[in-house]
Order: structure tokens, then C-alpha cells, then sequence
């Protein structure tokens, strides 16, 4: 029976580009990284001889799951190296996305375009149905493409 999500990652091009980006646009906060180059993972990942190398980050003031120790992995395969030309349109099978709850997200829009990140409409879009009727949420991209989502929620009903 699964008892909760220990963490959730993406492999990526460039590890340092993401660090950068996941903690400066994103305000994740980096814990430690590390390189995995042995047997084991060579055997969990599926690819002999493998080198990967690997940052845990948290999201902050969010509690951790018990016993885990970080809340998002990022992994870059330095041997073998993967291909960066995948599709990763939300509309393929496969193609996932994180979203992230803010509580101003107008804000946070505004911010993140300034930094340059790429919004995929121009202004957060109204939630007109369903359960989160009366939010705001609004997909971008990082640097490899790879999606997430802002999400207001709507203000409580008292």
C-alpha cells in the first residue's frame, strides 16, 4: 500500500542552469547535491556504468514527508546522456506537470515574466468551473521545456 510521495524529479540538460533557475525563478531551496556512480543506481535506473548527477531541493516552510529529506530531485545523466529533443507538449502521453500554490498570483506572474520565464497564455487565466471555480492558474516552462503551473485557489467560503 503506498503511504505518501517521498520526492518527484525531472532529468535535465544542464544540472547547474537548473539549480540556478529552480531556486532564483522558483524560491526552491537547494540541500545538497551529489554524484551517483556505482552498481546500484546502475541497476535502479537501468543503464550500466552510469554517472548522475543529482540535487535535492526543498520547497520552503513545506513539511517534509516522514523520514524523507527532500521534496524535488533533479537529475542530469552525464553518462549516458539523453536527448533534449523530446516533444513535451502537455497534450503527449507521458508529459506531466507540477503545480505550484501561490496567494497572489497576479505577483508572482508579473515577477516571474520579469525574470524572463516563459508563460504559456499572457496573463493568469480565470478558473470559471469545477472545483477550483474562482481561482487563477497559469502554465509556464524552464529552461528545458519541461512544464508547471501557478495556481490560486479561490478564497474560502465561510
Amino acid at each position: 500500500m503506498i503511504q505518501g510521495i517521498w520526492h518527484v524529479s525531472f532529468t535535465v540538460s544542464n544540472l547547474e542552469r537548473s539549480i540556478q533557475w529552480y531556486t532564483e525563478v522558483l524560491g526552491l531551496e537547494y540541500l545538497r547535491g551529489q554524484i551517483q556512480e556505482n552498481e546500484y543506481t546502475g541497476r535502479l535506473v537501468g543503464y550500466e556504468n552510469v554517472r548522475l548527477n543529482v540535487a535535492q531541493l526543498r520547497v520552503p516552510g513545506m513539511p517534509l514527508p516522514p523520514r524523507a529529506n527532500h521534496h524535488v530531485e533533479l537529475i542530469e545523466y552525464e553518462r549516458p546522456r539523453g536527448v533534449s529533443n523530446l516533444d513535451l507538449q502537455t497534450k503527449n502521453t507521458g508529459v506531466g506537470h507540477w503545480a505550484f500554490m501561490v496567494d497572489d498570483i497576479h505577483a508572482e506572474f508579473n515577477r516571474m515574466k520579469a525574470l524572463g520565464v516563459n508563460f504559456k497564455a499572457p496573463a493568469p487565466v480565470a478558473i470559471e468551473h469545477g472545483v477550483n471555480k474562482g481561482g487563477y492558474a497559469v502554465y509556464f516552462t524552464d529552461p528545458d521545456g519541461i512544464t508547471f503551473e501557478l495556481l490560486q485557489p479561490p478564497p474560502q467560503q465561510s
